[in-house]
């Protein structure tokens, strides 16, 4: 008998806005479509990994998946030097052909737009390395929107460490308890909600090709107009 993990019930954001003064957003499944990612690492890379070593791929993808998992929440992980040095593979060519997966969520440009006439600071706040940062804005062109942009490699620790919201803070200068954070990982949740950070928003749905998944404990979005007060729609 097989097993169907229950869906959790969905919490409904309750937010008020003039409670809020800074918005932090998340990059890759948050405001972009991690279809890309999870395509270029579970099946794109895995492909071209069996074809350097020989092997079929479904062992190539059980191998990689393996060494993804052993350096999961670090900086190794998104860092594309790493893994361009560990398979042999140039990781940032391999991005640029398939770049045109890249995508934005639906009503983040509005949402962007909202927060800009309601005067909130704007921080894109990201583990992906500097190289996939450059690809990913070159491609959706949403830099501008933001006030500044800062990657975990800057800051020197991941975003699931909670060390890294209290460098954010002296980096940046905000006021944890009237800022807002919306993350797909719920660990940076965690760690972001451990250290202070006053309104945290869970994306339910990072990937358009996966299932809608809920967060037992934060507040969910399937997309960012369920943040925008009606009377602004």
């Amino acid at each position: 008998m097989t097993l169907v993990s229950r869906q959790p019930e969905k919490i409904a954001p309750n937010l008020h806005w003039e409670e809020i003064n800074t918005v932090l957003l998340d990059m890759d499944g948050t405001l972009l479509d991690k279809h890309f990612d999870d395509y270029f690492w579970e099946q794109y890379i895995p492909e071209h990994y069996s074809l350097l070593h020989d092997l079929p791929v479904e062992e190539a993808r059980r191998e990689l998946l393996s060494r993804y998992r052993a350096v999961e929440n670090t900086l190794d992980w998104t860092d594309l030097g790493y893994w361009s040095n560990e398979l042999g593979l140039d990781i940032p060519e391999l991005k640029m052909r398939i770049n045109h997966l890249i995508g934005v969520h639906p009503y983040v440009i509005e949402f962007l737009e909202f927060c800009l006439g309601r005067r909130k600071k704007l921080y894109l706040i990201t583990n992906a390395h500097s190289s996939t940062l450059s690809i990913k804005l070159e491609k959706t062109s949403i830099g501008p929107w933001f006030d500044r942009i800062i990657c975990a490699e800057e800051i020197g620790l991941a975003k699931e460490d909670e060390r890294f919201w209290h460098r954010l803070e002296e980096t940046l200068g905000f006021d944890k308890k009237s800022t807002l954070l919306a993350d797909d990982t719920e660990k940076v949740l965690d760690a972001a909600g451990s250290y202070g950070i006053g309104h945290l928003i869970f994306v339910a749905r990072p990937s358009s090709r996966k299932q809608v998944r809920y967060s037992e404990h934060y507040p969910s979005i399937e997309f960012f107009k369920e943040l925008i007060p009606k009377t602004t729609i």
